[in-house]
Parts: C-alpha cells; sequence; structure tokens
C-alpha cells in the first residue's frame, strides 16, 4: 500500500493487517497517540512537563543568577519586582534562579526512584503471580508489610537510618514506592499466565525466566507506566517532605521542599519566600496527574473507540 499521501498514510497506520511487527507497532502508538490527544487536559499535562524538562535543561542558562550565592546586605527580603521577578529570600538569593535550578532536583529525585521502584515492582509481581504457589504468598506478604505503613513515615524510617541526603531520600522513597507496582504486575500475570499463548510458549520448552521477560513483562509495562506517571505527584510531594524536615536535600541545594522550610518563618509577611516553591510544587504535581490520566485512557486495551 502507498504511504505517499495523508490519507493514504493513516490508513497505513491503522490496517487490520500489518505487513511487519514495525507497522503494527506504528499503528498501536498512532492510535494511542490519538487517544491521548482527544484529552486536552492530558495536552496540559504533557506541556507543563515538556516545560520542566527545558526549563532543567536550560536553568544555567536562563537563571539571571546565583542560586546558591546571594546578597545578604542589600537584597534580603525584597518583594517580587522588576530586578527579582518572584522576589529574595532570607539570605537575598533570587527565588527564580533557585526555583530554576531545583526543578533539576525536582526531575533527578522523580527519574531516580522511577528507575529504581518501577523495575523492582514489575520483577517481583511478575515472578509472584506466574510462579504461584509459596513464592507468590511470601512475595506478596512482604509487599504487603510494606503497604501496611504510611509511605511517607517509612521513608522517614529509612532517611532516619541513612542519614540526611538527597540520594538517601531518593533509595528511602524507592523502597517504599515498589510495592504497587508489585501489585499491578501480579494482577496482570494472573490474567494472562494460563492464556493459549503462554501454554505455546511453554510446549515450545522456553523457561520459566524467558516467559516472565520476554512474554508476561512487556504486558505489564502500559499499566505500569500509568501507575508510575501517576505517582511522580506524591513521589515529588515525599520528597518535598522530607526536604521539608530537614532529611532530604541539605543547604545551600536549591531543592523546593528546603526552601519552603526556610521561607516558613517568614510565611506572614514575606509570603513569596515559601509560596513560590509551593506554587511550582503544585504546578508540577498537577502536571504528571494530568499526564497520567491521559496515558491511563490512551494505553488501556479495554478502550473501546480508536
Amino acid at each position: 500500500m502507498s504511504v505517499s499521501g495523508p490519507l493514504s498514510r493513516r490508513e497505513w497506520l491503522l490496517s487490520e493487517r500489518p505487513a511487519s511487527r514495525l507497522q503494527a507497532r506504528l499503528g498501536r502508538a498512532y492510535v494511542a497517540w490519538r487517544r491521548f490527544s482527544a484529552n486536552r487536559l492530558a495536552l496540559v499535562g504533557l506541556l507543563i512537563i515538556l516545560a520542566l524538562i527545558a526549563v532543567a535543561a536550560l536553568a544555567g542558562t536562563i537563571a539571571p543568577y546565583s542560586p546558591t550565592v546571594g546578597d545578604l546586605a542589600g537584597s534580603r527580603l525584597l518583594p517580587p519586582g522588576e530586578k527579582h521577578w518572584l522576589g529574595t529570600d532570607d539570605l537575598g538569593r533570587d527565588i527564580l534562579s533557585r526555583i530554576l535550578y531545583g526543578s533539576r532536583w525536582t526531575l533527578y529525585v522523580v527519574v531516580l526512584v522511577a528507575i529504581i521502584a518501577a523495575p523492582i515492582g514489575l520483577l517481583v509481581g511478575t515472578v509472584a503471580g506466574y510462579a504461584g504457589g509459596w513464592v507468590d504468598t511470601v512475595l506478596m506478604r512482604i509487599t504487603d508489610i510494606f503497604l501496611a505503613f504510611p509511605k511517607l513515615i517509612l521513608a522517614l524510617a529509612f532517611v532516619a537510618a541513612l542519614g540526611p541526603g538527597i540520594e538517601n531520600a531518593v533509595i528511602a522513597i524507592a523502597i517504599t514506592s515498589w510495592p504497587p507496582y508489585a501489585r499491578i504486575a501480579r494482577a496482570e500475570t494472573l490474567t494472562v499466565r494460563n492464556s493459549d499463548f503462554i501454554k505455546a510458549v511453554e510446549l515450545m520448552g522456553a523457561s520459566p525466566l524467558r516467559i516472565i521477560f520476554r512474554h508476561i513483562m512487556p504486558l505489564c509495562l502500559s499499566s505500569l507506566i500509568v501507575r508510575v506517571t501517576l505517582d511522580m505527584a506524591g513521589i515529588i510531594l515525599t520528597a518535598a517532605g522530607l526536604g521539608f524536615l530537614g532529611l532530604g536535600a541539605q543547604p545551600p541545594l536549591p531543592e523546593w521542599g528546603a526552601m519552603i522550610a526556610s521561607g516558613r518563618r517568614f510565611v506572614l509577611d514575606q509570603w513569596w519566600v515559601a509560596g513560590v516553591p509551593g506554587f511550582a510544587i503544585l504546578i508540577v504535581s498537577l502536571g504528571f496527574n494530568l499526564l497520567g490520566d491521559g496515558l491511563r485512557d490512551a494505553l488501556d486495551p479495554r478502550s473501546g473507540d480508536q
């Protein structure tokens, strides 16, 4: 089939009989994008996250001042104005510059937590769901133990044991974030482990590890991606909470939670010191939630309209 014109390209992507795996994958991606782009709020969330990434990448270029060095004598607690668009803090540091550089630490936390927690949860859930028996019982009881504690309280306990610092905060948040992913992966595995194509692969002599890694895990990825995206807001809030309590990023790092903690003394008179980083956390968390809702609609295989 020719793919020269826009109409024929669309028909090629939506073909019910794809001629290759590439065509099938592109077709699925196109259908998912159509569902996603139909949700205007999801597009707003995507734009917020893309803006966060761009700001983090270009912070060194667009930030007007140093994020750690301020003019304590002449610029302390200045309100928003022409020279300092978002005002200054109690050490004379430009809040806009600290917000821009702080976006890097926000991305650092959410990306590392996703990289650590999502694979752990995926592996635990798929192994438990496919193996069954005592393996499933042991792994799920361990998961239940982690789920029994509030995430922030458990993260506080781990950070207290590991010591304050952004790296230890990431490890603590990742340790407390994997159980929901394991639950989702196990549920997805239970729905497919007795299906015909899994039985066919077993009859061909594939090992359990090959079946889990090559055939079951890819089927769990869409649900996992949606859950990870929706959890990003909670991860940001947990990291900000640890920073607020002095157990996350340490001064003078421009982490948003630590900025709120340093500005809480001036919240009544100099509201911008704590209000601006709080608003930044609000906007980014909203962006991840909107993006997660859009991905859930786009990647749901049970959605009817394509």
